[in-house]
């Protein structure tokens, strides 16, 4: 993981950067954080130098990996809020990914193993998968 981090219109202590951490590390079972492929920019800071109250902090994370592009803003009245909606956020957005992930990998399976019991038959149970790909079993497979 390559993370760059950028501070606007606040000082960064070593407290708000291992509180980031910290959230970060809690990501590491959706994203392997491990892998070389992937760049995490993070941003923390001010909106304004004039305002005292108010949604005045924000945090930005952006993960790219690969192709995949991940973002998320938050903007709260203090900067450790910030952080943990921000995380909040990227959390559900990589958890949809796995989730699909994982879904198209069942699917492709149980297309398989319909296909190896019997045909276009055994595979009313996989639902209603997308038109080009019922078209293609029809000719792959054919009709009994």
């Amino acid at each position: 993981m390559r993370l760059n981090l950028k501070a606007t219109n606040i000082t960064l202590t070593e407290d708000i950067r291992a509180y980031l951490d910290k959230r970060l590390q809690s990501l590491d079972k959706l994203i392997s954080f491990d892998d070389p492929a992937v760049m995490v920019d993070v941003e923390l800071g001010c909106t304004t130098n004039h305002h005292q109250n108010g949604d005045i902090f924000f945090a930005e994370i952006n993960i790219h990996k690969g192709k995949d592009t991940f973002r998320s803003v938050s903007n709260r009245p203090d900067i450790l809020s910030a952080i943990d909606d921000m995380r909040d956020e990227i959390a559900g957005e990589l958890s949809a990914r796995k989730g699909r992930l994982i879904s198209l990998s069942r699917r492709g399976g149980q297309m398989a193993k319909a296909l190896l019991k019997g045909g276009y038959d055994g595979m009313g149970y996989l639902g209603r998968p997308a038109k080009a790909g019922w078209k293609y079993m029809k000719r792959l497979v054919g009709r009994k």
